[in-house]
């Protein structure tokens, strides 16, 4: 391992990163080596880990280079891969611009979900193509304690399970998955929104990220609930021909998410570096022992 690595810390509406910029792929990143970053007391602490590479320089990310030239291999906290993190797409683009690797306007980034379009206004705000949310069919039930509620699947490249509720504070701590059934519904887990309304088209969520658990943000799990609102106010815009646009508030800021006639889905919201420094190889060697 390096002796020293270089890293940066940033984050999207309080969805926190640690950036770990690696253009030839040549740091490895274990599962416990990501935990040891992501802890918060012993380590740097996030939600995750961006994990910066060119996509030729990455196997699963080569067939996307002539595309993208960037790929965000992205770690969950826990160490686990994940598909896509939408606040992490925004802060990534952040990073790049950051870095001199592009400069403001639109750009394409690489993800395990696909490539995402990205553009960078001079106000400072991102905003993310997030491809198209796909609705699977059946039931789903989501359970805190005694209560539950009807939830709506919706899938952004990774799953989600919003759940409309009169008040915030009934999703619980969510230090654990809340309980969501029938099981077998999501085979490799799953996000769980739970949502209330603030005014016509204005929503407030809390999450619970798999494999992080409550997160400040989460920006695909803020386009889920977009689109399940939507089809709750019956507003689909592929019914209506008019593009259907929310605010989602989140504990850490706040996100403006449409839905166009076409299907795809925009997020915009906030990207922000806060630190760069290294890492202590010495230090990592000892948190894997």
């Amino acid at each position: 391992m390096s002796t020293r690595i270089a890293f940066l810390k940033g984050h999207g509406t309080e969805n926190d990163f640690v950036i770990v910029p690696d253009p030839d792929n040549a740091i490895e990143l274990s599962p416990a080596a990501v935990a040891a970053l992501c802890d918060r007391r012993a380590g740097i602490g996030a939600d995750g880990v961006l994990h910066v590479v060119r996509s030729a320089a990455h196997p699963e990310a080569r067939a996307m280079a002539g595309e993208a030239e960037w790929f965000m291999d992205y770690r969950n906290s826990d160490g686990s891969i994940a598909e896509m993190c939408g606040n992490g797409v925004r802060v990534f683009a952040r990073y790049l611009q950051h870095a001199g690797h592009v400069a403001e306007g639109d750009l394409t980034i690489a993800t395990r979900g696909g490539v995402k379009s990205a553009h960078i206004a001079k106000d400072g705000d991102v905003t993310v193509g997030m491809g198209g949310a796909r609705l699977p069919e059946g039931d789903v039930t989501v359970r805190v304690g005694e209560r539950s509620w009807p939830a709506r699947n919706v899938n952004m490249g990774n799953p989600h399970a919003v759940a409309f509720v009169a008040d915030l504070a009934h999703a619980g701590d969510l230090y654990g998955p809340p309980p969501v059934s029938p099981e077998g519904a999501y085979p490799d887990g799953v996000n769980v929104e739970f949502v209330v309304d603030r005014g016509p088209r204005h929503v407030a969520m809390r999450v619970h990220e798999r494999g992080s658990g409550e997160t400040r943000s989460c920006g695909t799990g803020a386009c889920a609930v977009a689109v399940a609102a939507a089809r709750r106010d019956g507003g689909d815009p592929a019914v209506t021909g008019t593009p259907a646009t929310y605010t989602v508030d989140v504990p850490g800021g706040r996100l403006v998410i449409t839905e166009r006639p076409d299907g795809q889905v925009e997020m915009t919201g906030p990207a922000v570096i806060v630190a760069e420094g290294v890492i202590d190889g010495e230090w990592l060697e000892n948190a894997l022992r």
